[in-house]
């Protein structure tokens, strides 16, 4: 899946975080990591109305449909809770919207109608990796390595999205949402994302132009969906477990226990 983004920053981007003083996976003045279950809000491109061009839009990270009414709604959505009775109703995880699933009840309205693209330089997954505990008998609960991936050209590159407003019945404002697109992982993510073998989905310049504008069937939707780009032309470094925290979070850490990528 991919539920940490990370972009790098103009000066003026990273005064308007500042003053924004939101919680930030990490922040410097040229780098921002969004974690996505911190529901920020992250610019994404979609396109204008009435023309051939693209705007760029602040939208919360984190779909949210249009039946849920109230902002008590979204936090139940969201985090799960308990009924009057007791029962517990587990949350929804909408940071992502799989290739398989676009055109299911949630997403096919936006699917169809409001698609857009998610510009980020870096993205991050874990390596879950079956290690020899202090016994000398292998643990029963995986070890989880983090990787940064990024193109190999070092440039900025597009993930695929879907947007949804949503109108707070209490206070009338709108907000908008969205969700990245997943598909099935390429030959280098299944090496890194190896407990469920998603990547999201990266589109090239043709692929970009088609998603926004063209009156798509839902057969080129789901193609597009679909989309892998080839495992050459990225690049993933291991990173320290608590990257986050680190001054420079992308600083390269070899483990003896995760194996080399294969490219």
């Amino acid at each position: 899946m991919c539920y940490i983004t990370g972009k790098k920053l103009s000066k003026q981007e990273y005064q308007e975080l500042l003053e924004l003083a939101e919680r930030m996976g990490f922040l410097c003045e040229d780098l921002a990591i969004y974690k996505g279950f911190d529901y920020n809000m992250y610019p994404v491109i979609k396109a204008s109305e009435g023309d051939h061009k693209t705007e760029i839009v602040k939208m919360q990270w984190g779909f949210l449909p249009p039946y849920l009414k109230t902002k008590e709604d979204v936090r139940k959505f969201r985090f799960g809770y308990k009924d009057d009775k007791g029962k517990y109703h587990k949350p929804y995880t909408t940071l992502n919207a799989t290739s398989e699933e676009l055109l299911s009840k949630m997403y096919k309205d936006a699917a169809l109608k409001r698609r857009c693209l998610v510009p980020v330089n870096f993205f991050y997954e874990w390596m879950h990796v079956t290690v020899v505990g202090k016994s000398g008998k292998l643990l029963k609960t995986p070890e989880k390595f983090p990787y940064m991936i990024q193109m190999r050209n070092g440039e900025e590159f597009y993930l695929a999205g879907i947007w949804q407003p949503w109108f707070d019945s209490e206070s009338k404002t709108v907000t908008n949402t969205f969700a990245i697109i997943t598909t099935v992982a390429n030959s280098l993510m299944k090496q890194i994302h190896n407990s469920k073998e998603r990547m999201p989905t990266i589109l090239p310049g043709n692929l970009t132009e088609a998603w926004l504008y063209h009156d798509l069937s839902d057969q080129e939707i789901l193609d597009i969906a679909n989309y892998q780009v080839a495992s050459a032309e990225m690049i993933a470094t291991p990173l320290d477990k608590d990257f986050l925290k680190k001054q420079n979070p992308h600083e390269r850490t070899l483990y003896k226990e995760a194996p080399e990528l294969v490219y």
